[in-house]
């Protein structure tokens, strides 16, 4: 178990001095002493998000959808045809002044809550990166131990056979020289 520890520390000193690699060697060996491999991002996401987030969330979702594009469309040209109908009596006669705000409205609402939800979609995209980063990297530490134990047993088993092999020579001698000793006897 020791030698597997000094194993372990000497693959991430190899590591730490790779520049490409930033992640600091305390969180390198708590990445290899964890017996979790994974984390669930989603969750921990999903259990950080306020009412808001998630009304943003949802209003981003329908706002993006086809059912929201063909439902406005609809609305919108109910109204143009409405106030066309009512000439004398519209509420919002031809240039559709009214209609211009409230789109305008609906549009300066829409976008920085929409934006919001993007930027949230984006800082869970990074987390999961770095999730998966965190991940590969223990498995290629894990299969670099792996590699060196495989390694290490094969040299001992090539020192066994090679004994094994010294015992079944000597005894082969041993008989040869018995064999001899009775078919001179005789």
């Amino acid at each position: 178990m020791d030698s597997n520890i000094n194993d372990r520390e000497e693959i991430i000193k190899i590591i730490l001095d790779n520049p490409s690699i930033d992640l600091k060697d305390k969180e390198i060996l708590s990445l290899l002493k964890s017996k979790q491999m994974t984390e669930d991002v989603n969750s921990t996401h999903k259990n950080s998000l306020s009412k808001g987030d998630i009304m943003s969330d949802k209003l981003a979702a329908y706002a993006g959808s086809w059912k929201f594009i063909i439902t406005f469309v609809f609305i919108l040209v109910i109204w143009i045809i409405i106030n066309i109908i009512m000439i004398g009596r519209s509420f919002d006669p031809y240039p559709f002044i009214l209609l211009n705000l409230l789109l305008s409205c609906l549009a300066a609402i829409q976008a920085p809550i929409i934006m919001m939800s993007q930027n949230r979609q984006e800082q869970k995209d990074r987390a999961r990166g770095e999730h998966d980063y965190k991940i590969n990297l223990k498995a290629e530490l894990e299969i670099k131990i792996l590699s060196e134990k495989i390694d290490h047993l094969l040299v001992h088993q090539n020192k066994m056979l090679l004994e094994i092999q010294e015992l079944q020579t000597d005894y082969l001698e041993d008989l040869m020289i018995e064999v001899k000793k009775k078919g001179s006897s005789s």
